[in-house]
């Protein structure tokens, strides 16, 4: 199957079309625009620096049920005993710089390149993106972030420097989209720490229709969604 060039113009190929991997087009830019189109799609970029934008759309697509969230028993006494301040959009780019940073330390690469970390916190100032902090005391010890959308949440990538921080951002996360009456959250790819969490695939073409479900249409300036800190 063809992988697509992108053109200047902000479009895509139909998802469907992505290969055997979920790979769809190459080129473009990682202008707001392209990215809200890309991902009220079902569409992602995802590649390392050095590389050219890669564009993905895999089937079958991991999601998170909001109601399916594995909580383990050490998981639920921490969050018992608030052993963390939890917060959101408080500290947008700490978060996504923590990502990076620490997938560089361990010396697995990242694919959030400045340009990339630039492009999302242009969508933070549109309203688009979030963050979700948490801290013991000053320090910022965990994290995530990710693209709302309709009532869908597209998460990105996530963090921590403290035992269970990013699962607690996780927890919190799941319960405010829980209580806006979010469709599901988007974990594109699989991997075994969040299949631990609950999250499983479905078929990309259900997925799509999740997206409609949850009020996401394509479009290169869709509804952010009812995700506030109110």
């Amino acid at each position: 199957m063809p992988i697509y060039q992108l053109i200047p113009e902000p479009v895509f190929p139909p998802p469907q079309m992505a290969d055997d991997n979920g790979l769809l087009a190459v080129g473009g830019d990682l202008s707001p625009q392209r990215l809200l189109l890309a991902y009220s799609m079902g569409i992602f970029p995802w590649f390392n620096e050095g590389d050219p934008i890669l564009w993905w759309s895999p089937d079958p697509r991991f999601i998170l049920e909001l109601d399916r969230l594995h909580v383990s028993r050490s998981l639920a006494r921490v969050l018992r005993r608030g052993s963390f301040e939890v917060t959101f959009d408080r500290n947008f780019a700490g978060v996504i710089d923590a990502c990076a940073d620490l997938r560089l330390q361990s010396g697995e690469g990242t694919w959030i390149t400045p340009q990339l970390r630039d492009s999302y916190v242009q969508l933070h100032d549109m309203g688009f993106a979030h963050s979700v902090e948490v801290w013991r005391a000053d320090d910022l010890v965990g994290g995530l972030y990710g693209v709302s959308l309709g009532r869908c949440f597209f998460g990105e990538s996530m963090f921590h420097r403290a035992s269970n921080a990013s699962k607690v951002a996780l927890a919190e996360l799941v319960r405010r989209l829980r209580h806006l009456e979010f469709e599901l959250l988007d974990c594109q790819m699989p991997n075994d720490h969040l299949r631990s969490l609950g999250a499983q695939g479905i078929p990309r073409d259900e997925f799509l229709q999740r997206l409609r479900r949850g009020g996401v249409m394509p479009s290169t300036h869709p509804d952010p969604g009812p995700f506030r800190l109110d």
